[in-house]
């Protein structure tokens, strides 16, 4: 084999690792190492944080679905922290004062994260949940994830996603969440996850010390608990019920920013790639997050190779057909758009939409763009 073969196919068994090797990798460790949890009743007093920006047409429902979880009212408040909103969403809020509803109002407008940051100072549960105002919630759910925390060893724990639609029934149409939930479920058997859901996840008080403002909360949980001793554990008994992003330029911009965000948490933390202080956790680190940063450079490295190498022989030639029409697939897919969207289309057009925002992620934090401002997506 010529160097430019070796090359060809480091990218392809690095691709196919990244996702599939993986996930079964994860499969071969849970048959030997098994993270159970403790989980048990508890009532321990929780703060309810839901952050919001200019949400005057849902934030009613949030605070409604919230107040009718089934926990006892002495050992839970709820706070609703808002972005500086220049809506109806403050007078929304102060409207449930009388049933126990705080609204902690930012001065001025610096994002999700501060706006989250300045309610975690002003609650006084021992356990902290995080909620979207999108995520639609079970009456059993906020027991469901308070009662993993009867484990001395748990810090962190998300929820499972669910997807609406728009008739209200749940949908298995989003192969994407599946594959997520599925690592979760096997990470949190070998012992933690890489991320938690972030319309939905709950944290001891101790993690949220420390959080920088601008960086997700969801995924300072988890590092944040790995570096506590802690795990991060995913909840199937725990659900999030929410719609898809109306806009896909708003799913977008939500998955840009999501990337950004993750890479500035790992080059924060770097130190939890080190296998020799954290174990396995850096191996998981590397591989369901960093690797899937690396993605989009692999895919190129190895078009360009195929392209060089398709001049000598028919099999890489034929190999460059296929990766040309995969590709292909997706301008239809960009095309017929929505619902209208036909599985055919659906996988391709989703690969290369995420790998772009990848892409995009990059160029944006290399030239010192973060998010820290935010605009909630319309679902």
């Amino acid at each position: 084999m010529t160097v430019l073969e070796y090359l060809f196919w480091i990218c392809c068994a690095f691709i196919v690792y990244t996702y599939f090797g993986y996930p079964l990798l994860l499969k071969v460790v849970s048959l030997f190492r098994t993270g159970k949890t403790d989980k048990r009743p508890i009532i321990p007093s929780v703060g309810f944080i839901i952050a919001a920006y200019n949400e005057e047409k849902s934030i009613r429902n949030k605070i409604e679905n919230t107040l009718a979880l089934d926990y006892p009212a002495d050992k839970l408040e709820i706070i609703i922290a808002s972005d500086c909103s220049n809506d109806r969403t403050d007078d929304i809020v102060t409207g449930f004062a009388g049933k126990g509803v705080r609204l902690v109002r930012a001065t001025e407008r610096r994002g999700k994260e501060y706006a989250q940051n300045l309610a975690v100072e002003k609650a006084k549960g021992e356990i902290l949940v995080f909620s979207d105002v999108g995520a639609i919630l079970e009456r059993d759910a906020l027991r469901n994830i308070v009662y993993n925390f009867s484990d001395a060893g748990i810090g962190a724990v998300s929820s499972v996603d669910k997807i609406l639609s728009d008739d209200g029934r749940v949908t298995g149409e989003n192969f994407y969440v599946r594959y997520e939930m599925m690592l979760r479920e096997l990470e949190t058997r070998v012992g933690s996850v890489v991320g938690l859901s972030g319309s939905f996840f709950a944290v001891r008080r101790e993690v949220c010390r420390g959080w920088q403002e601008g960086l997700p909360g969801d995924f300072n949980a988890v590092i944040h608990s790995i570096k506590l001793g802690l795990r991060a554990i995913s909840d199937p008994e725990a659900i999030g019920y929410y719609r898809n992003v109306r806009s896909e330029r708003q799913e977008w911009l939500r998955k840009i920013r999501t990337v950004v965000g993750g890479i500035s948490v790992i080059m924060g933390h770097r130190e939890i790639l080190n296998p020799f202080k954290y174990g396995f956790f850096s191996l998981q680190a590397l591989s369901h997050k960093i690797f899937r940063w690396l993605i989009p450079f692999a895919l190129l490295a190895a078009l360009l190779l195929n392209l060089f190498l398709a001049y000598h022989t028919l099999f890489y030639a034929a190999l460059l057909f296929l990766q040309l029409s995969f590709y292909a697939l997706a301008l239809p897919g960009y095309l017929s758009g929505g619902e209208n969207r036909c599985n055919l289309f659906k996988i391709p057009y989703f690969f290369v939409t995420v790998n772009l925002s990848i892409l995009y992620a990059w160029a944006k934090y290399i030239r010192g763009e973060r998010f820290r401002i935010w605009q909630p997506s319309e679902r």
